[in-house]
């Protein structure tokens, strides 16, 4: 009887301690999305206001009322243009080695965990080797190629690291059923294996090339421009990019420049709903139920 009654008083501390870190979870969510919804609310009032067509197609400006945020949308575009591919890639490529091709020893191991390390450097260490590397080195100059392949750089790990574990996740049956079908290594990887992980992988490319479209320390750090009243012609151009300009409206002095650094944060948040809602949509499109 004792036994019982003791037992039951754990299970009913256990039940308590549950409800109370349910609690905690819930509101640290909850004050999350509260500071979150607040901020764009005050971002939307601020600059709503100066949101309009005339915002979209002009060049920046030292008067705020003809400020435009043109030249950093291409900018932004362009930097795009070269991050996705070189970083998927890549990405993709050095997750399918490491986890179907490499050997299983130390070698293997130590380059999977400094993947993993690069995966939390801060992003200006990325703008330095890039300004050393693809600005100086290589002689790319302040240039589309050089601002893009530093941001590759900088999103490389996540794609790596998220790729691998998609690829983990897959059942060991599928590569001997594939395998007992005649298949090679290859065609087992392209047929049976990618397929399966494109969830997973667009997953975490979606999450890093986000952050790649809202980081600005890497470009400042390479040298792009924070003034320009033209857009790039070529990846050997020179470009300012969304958060560079934004950056340089709210260092402004005077009032109206926040409300214009309001409006640029707009445009750039309903580019990251536009890109992350069609890699969903790519993503749900091409997953398979397994």
């Amino acid at each position: 009887m004792k036994l019982v009654e003791k037992n039951n008083k754990r299970i009913n501390n256990r039940l308590m301690l549950n409800n109370v870190f349910k609690g905690l979870f819930f509101l640290a969510t909850f004050f999350g999305i509260v500071v979150l919804a607040i901020l764009v609310m005050r971002i939307v009032s601020q600059g709503a206001s100066y949101l309009d067509w005339d915002f979209l197609s002009n060049y920046a400006s030292r008067k705020a009322e003809d400020a435009g945020i043109k030249a950093a949308i291409h900018g932004t575009v362009w930097i795009m243009a070269i991050v996705a591919p070189v970083s998927l890639i890549l990405g993709v490529g050095t997750a399918i080695y490491l986890e179907e091709y490499a050997p299983d020893n130390k070698f293997t191991h130590f380059i999977e965990l400094n993947i993993s390390n690069l995966s939390g450097v801060p992003s200006i260490v990325f703008g330095l080797l890039g300004l050393t590397v693809f600005v100086r080195l290589l002689e790319m100059g302040r240039s589309v190629l050089a601002g893009g392949l530093t941001m590759s750089l900088m999103i490389l790990p996540v794609i790596v690291v998220s790729s691998q574990e998609a690829i983990r996740a897959i059942p060991k049956e599928q590569y001997e059923a594939s395998y007992a079908m005649g298949a090679t290594k290859w065609q087992t990887i392209r047929t049976v294996v990618l397929p399966a992980a494109v969830p997973g992988i667009l997953t975490g490319s979606i999450l890093a090339l986000s952050r790649a479209v809202g980081e600005t320390a890497p470009l400042l750090m390479i040298g792009a421009m924070t003034f320009i009243a033209y857009v790039p012609e070529s990846i050997l151009s020179g470009f300012t990019a969304m958060p560079i300009q934004i950056f340089n409206w709210a260092g402004r002095p005077q009032e109206e420049f926040q409300a214009v650094a309001a409006a640029g944060s707009i445009v750039l948040m309903l580019m990251l709903v536009i890109m992350n809602s069609l890699a969903i949509y790519i993503r749900n499109k091409f997953s398979k139920r397994y």
